[in-house]
């Protein structure tokens, strides 16, 4: 093969291997080192074909990280369907295990707030900043309140400046 090989790439080019496909739909492939026309020696490197190539609609999570430690070279065999359905099922276990935690710990915290143990977190809603004379002090409106049924088309007036 090696002689077939070097054929097809000083005829063709690069000759990359493909090593597999991720539920995305991403496609890995594998270049094996390889020797130029000149002679030049060219690297193994491992590669991904995107199944949405636009770089601006990269998501973390777009790549497994099962099939991202072979593209690092953080391991040398590809990951075998069976790894990749056993690290999904232990994923999806992990999340439905941190869902009953914190289920638990509300339900805990709930409790703790209405047997008074634990005091409520404080409601104050701060309005202006806080250097400024009018903070903390109860505003009044001058806006006009009215409801639908008592309206009066130019019944209200703006009020003078100060």
């Amino acid at each position: 093969m090696s002689r077939i090989g070097g054929l097809l790439r000083r005829t063709f080019g690069v000759l990359k291997e493909h090593v597999g496909t991720d539920h995305l739909g991403n496609k890995y492939y594998w270049q094996p080192e390889q020797k130029t026309f000149t002679g030049r020696i060219v690297r193994a490197k491992r590669m991904v074909v995107a199944a949405n190539p636009t770089e601006f609609e990269y998501l973390e999570g777009s790549i497994p990280s099962e099939w991202d430690a072979w593209i690092r070279g953080r391991r040398k065999q590809p990951p075998s369907i069976e790894e990749l359905v056993k690290n999904q099922n232990y994923r999806e276990h992990i999340k439905i295990k941190a869902r009953e935690v914190e289920e638990k710990e509300q339900a805990l915290q709930a409790k703790e707030y209405e047997e008074g143990l634990v005091a409520g977190p404080a409601q104050t809603i701060a309005k202006g900043h806080a250097a400024a004379t009018s903070f903390g002090q109860p505003v009044t409106s001058e806006e006009p309140v009215s409801t639908a049924n008592t309206f009066q088309p130019g019944s209200w007036s703006p009020t003078a400046k100060k």
